[in-house]
């Protein structure tokens, strides 16, 4: 009985042991709720049947085919009828049950069968999870390991916008693009339609929309924060509603509803090129050819734009036939309201305080009509200002302020963070990465996201119903840009939509990746390659440093220099780890490239290594202010023509005044931690960066490429100052400064002396 029982205890050990080694090599995103690993695999070859129940079921069973054609050039059978107890053959059984939670699915895999079990929309999802259970190399035998996985999402509402306004894309990347998302458990669409700069929606009884508001006489080149140049070539593009049609379709196939958007009352430019008597200064107007806001927007004074809109958003929901019309509401400047005698007049007969009332009116106004029509609609968070339409649902962009308050005024909310969601951001460093909106989001700062604010109370926290993130399209003039900005890093918005708080973990999330990247590489997605993992700098307290690196995709190669030379597909090959002698002073520096088995080449990424202990002393100063002293001269001048305090280095208010500038910022950062900092400076023009009186960076030429350096620097104070001249179009200036791979909010650790 003893020995049967160490037996058993010896089998148990085994089975635990096993069960946590094979849970490390599934890699499914997003996480699974519960996935239990068995011994074994269920080898899938042409002798395989697939057996359904319901329609469902059989719905699930072709997009299977589908995928076993397209992927390995085989179909299987596919029946009916009941299965026979013992069956002589491999069996895929898909069935049509409700597993008691909407969009949830039970996976279950053995040597001889796979059962998959779900509602409409979870059979769905658990064909994704077997597409990424098979092996990523197409010529390796099927082999699906044996397991059993039981899922459902944390939220209803999983999104992705993509602005279609500013760049076009064609039909067949709207489907690709679908497809990504299926794959990772998106099922929210939120398609930007409309802008400023372009109409891209047929509606025809208005035809001057696709055919004026569609195309922009040409386009900015470069950040229109300090560009005046253009490319001087038309651009233009709109989907017809045939396309529409068969995109909606396209997408409800794969368990998407599209979310159109048509911007209202601002974001309008567009429109009022192609009808002019809808805005309030009667124009001439052109659909915008630069980037930011345009003052001139819709008049409410005006009854025809209603009418109009009404027109529009009838033939709108007769091609969307989900729930929800997104009105746009955002950034509507109200400059040509207030400078408006007939809007004032509104105003005053309204009973309103202002414009952001008259704002209110005008959105109450428009969801009345798409009540009506037995929809609802959504709207950016500013359509909190004056007061929210009943039935509206926010998406909260500003950070989480507005998702909050509308939680506490029981609305329901879908969070949108600029803070975490906004993929147009920079996801690397400056040094590497494309032109784009600015500010700083890498992969890991995205996955840390929770929806889920901690100032609402339980009942408030249901009226979060999703998450969503932006991929705002100023600086994405195609797809390959589209999917640079957007994957990986929407994998890890998958894992915050579907997977439990409980299920997320950072650090097995970035081992899942690799072979992500590598089923994105295969399928031709261009996605931005990650840094190589293990690639940090870092204090080191010995003479050599041993450094260890893994490709960020499955199969990629490593190519590396330490002398400071560009890497190439010639230099060193990374073979195993690499032993790197660090200097007394100064900095061991390691650079590579990541390779793809495609042939695809990543930015050169770099490390550098620096001796713990030569730290930069703090300053024995008492700070002043939050913020740093400026000063600056316009044109010519030879004396001061403005000074102040700001919170952070920050040119854009100055330009504002003249072009022609030079700026000077003094005053002290306050650093939290003794440790390895990383400095960066980036300027338009000419600009020196000092830290405790010595110059660290130096920009001096126009047009040289951002630059940065490590510091190793105490606890405390420490001395900044930044000199910057412009003498060429547009300013701009960034300082920013970086920490274990993370920017900190220069903005919090500024003061001026005193």
């Amino acid at each position: 009985m003893k020995k049967l029982f160490l037996q058993a205890f010896a089998t148990l050990l085994y089975l635990a042991g096993f069960a946590q080694q094979k849970t490390a090599d599934i890699t499914i995103i997003p996480e699974p709720l519960l996935v239990s690993p068995m011994p074994g695999s269920f080898v899938l070859n042409q002798n395989t049947q697939i057996h359904y129940e319901g329609k469902a079921g059989r719905i699930t069973a072709n997009l299977l085919n589908d995928f076993l054609e397209s992927n390995y050039n085989f179909k299987l059978e596919l029946n009916s009828r009941p299965l026979p107890k013992q069956p002589a053959y491999p069996i895929i059984s898909i069935v049509e049950a409700s597993t008691g939670k909407p969009e949830g699915y039970i996976l279950e895999v053995n040597a001889g069968k796979v059962y998959l079990q779900g509602d409409a929309a979870g059979l769905f999802y658990g064909l994704q999870t077997i597409r990424q259970l098979v092996p990523v190399d197409k010529k390796a035998a099927i082999h699906i390991p044996a397991l059993r996985i039981q899922d459902y999402p944390r939220f209803a509402y999983r999104g992705l916008m993509l602005d279609a306004g500013r760049h076009f894309f064609p039909p067949s990347y709207i489907r690709q693009f679908i497809d990504m998302m299926a794959l990772y458990k998106f099922n929210r669409f939120h398609w930007h339609l409309t802008d400023d700069q372009g109409w891209r929606i047929e509606i025809k009884k208005y035809p001057r929309l696709q055919e004026i508001a569609s195309v922009r006489k040409e386009t900015l080149i470069g950040h229109h924060r300090f560009s005046k140049q253009y490319d001087g070539k038309p651009y233009g593009g709109y989907y017809t509603q045939e396309e529409v049609r068969n995109i909606v379709q396209y997408a409800a196939e794969r368990n998407i509803t599209i979310i159109p958007e048509i911007e209202m009352p601002g974001h309008s430019q567009a429109v009022l090129a192609a009808y002019p008597r809808f805005g309030n200064t009667g124009g001439p107007y052109e659909v915008r050819t630069t980037w930011g806001i345009s003052k001139d927007v819709l008049n409410p004074a005006n009854d025809s734009v209603f009418t109009f809109l009404q027109d529009v958003l009838t033939e709108v929901m007769d091609l969307f036939p989900g729930k929800y019309i997104h009105i746009g509401g955002d950034e509507c400047l109200k400059d040509r309201w207030k400078e408006s005698a007939e809007v004032q007049q509104l105003i005053r007969k309204l009973g309103l305080k202002n414009e952001h009332d008259l704002q209110s009116y005008f959105i109450q106004r428009m969801e009345k009509f798409v009540n009506s029509k037995g929809r609802a609609i959504i709207g950016w968070d500013e359509i909190l200002e004056g007061g929210l339409a009943p039935n509206a649902t926010v998406m909260s962009w500003r950070g989480e302020e507005g998702g909050i308050a509308a939680a506490k005024q029981k609305h329901d909310v879908i969070m949108t963070p600029n803070t975490y969601l906004y993929l147009d951001y920079y996801q690397g460093h400056t040094t590497t990465e494309p032109l784009n909106a600015g500010n700083f989001l890498p992969l890991k700062t995205v996955y840390k996201y929770e929806p889920l604010p901690a100032s609402l109370d339980a009942a408030e926290k249901q009226y979060i119903k999703g998450v969503q993130a932006n991929i705002w399209t100023e600086f994405m003039p195609d797809q390959e840009m589209v999917n640079y900005m957007t994957w990986p890093r929407a994998l890890a918005v998958s894992e915050i939509a579907w997977s439990q708080p409980g299920k997320k973990d950072l650090s097995r999330f970035m081992k899942k990746l690799p072979s992500e990247l590598a089923r994105m590489n295969n399928a031709g997605i261009r996605f931005r390659i990650p840094e190589p993992v293990g690639l940090e700098s870092k204090l080191v307290n010995t003479t050599e440093v041993t450094v260890t690196l893994t490709p960020p995709v499955k199969g990629a190669a490593i190519f590396y220099t330490t002398d400071g030379s560009e890497p190439g597909t010639s230099s060193s090959r990374y073979i195993h780890s690499i032993h790197l002698p660090v200097p007394e002073k100064g900095t061991a520096t390691l650079r590579t490239i990541v390779v793809l088995p495609s042939g695809r080449i990543s930015p050169v990424y770099s490390a550098g290594y620096i001796r713990d202990g030569n730290y930069l002393p703090a300053q024995q100063v008492k700070p002043g202010k939050k913020g740093l002293t400026f000063t600056a001269r316009f044109g010519e001048s030879t004396t001061t023509d403005t000074s102040g305090i700001i919170p952070q280095v920050d040119i854009r208010q100055l330009q504002l005044k003249n072009w022609q500038l030079s700026a000077v910022y003094e005053g002290y950062v306050k650093l939290d931690a003794d440790g390895l900092y990383e400095w960066y400076l980036n300027a338009d023009d000419q600009a020196k960066f000092y830290l405790d009186d010595q110059l660290l960076l130096d920009i001096s030429t126009p047009g040289t490429p951002e630059k940065n350096i490590l510091s190793v620097m105490r606890k405390g104070y420490h001395k900044v100052k930044v000199e910057f001249r412009n003498t060429q179009g547009g300013p701009w200036l960034e300082l920013g400064l970086f920490r274990n791979g993370e920017k900190i909010n220069l903005a919090d650790h500024l003061y001026t002396g005193q």
